[in-house]
């Protein structure tokens, strides 16, 4: 009975047992149903405050496991699960671990979204939201602010950080200093992966890949007008 749904029909009160919980289910005299459910021993029923510093804390011990990954001085970690996988990508990480927090999850679906758009940037992602979470936390715990108004005022720090960056932004002026840039960016985008010995070969070889994808769009686009 434990291993599938079952519903049992007594009165006016329904009876379903799942592998979770029990949940009976009343019908009174206005139609409406008031459900009434057990949980199973263990599981955790905060709310409130409480619960939201649970969910900070989890979040953090996600962040602590793949911290020692990020840069180029980043350690590589070794998850054995059935097949031994060594890696240094925050996203296989996370994937791997089977991360069962509800909280908790939500920075691996944070991380798998910047490696499926970006292709980069999957450990930092996850630290960046961890650190927000961190200098919250005290606000929520000591200062009584209500997560909306930190939503809120996180909204515009974002907003100020995107406004900021025009600021700091380099535009290339010449082709050869255009290709420097990349070529530096590409050296970094490679310094925490396995092929990090060999940049020399490699950022250029990313480089005129890009300047030849962009040079061919920038034809296309003219021969179209």
């Amino acid at each position: 009975l434990f291993h599938s749904l079952a519903c049992v029909q007594i009165n006016n009160n329904n009876i379903y047992i799942n592998n979770n919980n029990l949940k009976i289910t009343t019908m009174n005299q206005f139609g409406m149903r008031p459900g009434i459910i057990l949980l199973r021993e263990g599981t955790d029923s905060s709310q409130g405050k409480p619960q939201l510093i649970s969910n900070i804390n989890a979040c953090q011990a996600v962040a602590d496991t793949i911290r020692t990954t990020l840069g180029p001085c980043g350690l590589d970690k070794l998850v054995v699960k059935g097949t031994t996988t060594i890696s240094n990508d925050g996203a296989t990480i996370l994937k791997l671990l089977e991360i069962a927090h509800p909280a908790a999850k939500s920075l691996v679906d944070i991380s798998q979204a910047q490696d499926a758009i970006v292709g980069d940037g999957t450990t930092s992602v996850v630290l960046l939201a961890a650190e927000i979470l961190k200098m919250c936390k005290p606000l929520i715990e000591d200062a009584n602010l209500h997560p909306q108004i930190l939503i809120k005022y996180l909204r515009q720090a974002s907003k100020f950080a995107l406004d900021y960056l025009p600021t700091v932004s380099i535009t290339p002026k010449t082709a050869e200093e255009e290709r420097n840039v990349l070529l530096k960016c590409a050296s970094t985008a490679l310094n925490s992966k396995l092929i990090a010995t060999h940049l020399d070969l490699f950022g250029p070889m990313v480089v005129d890949a890009v300047l030849n994808l962009s040079n061919a769009a920038k034809e296309n686009a003219e021969s179209n007008t």
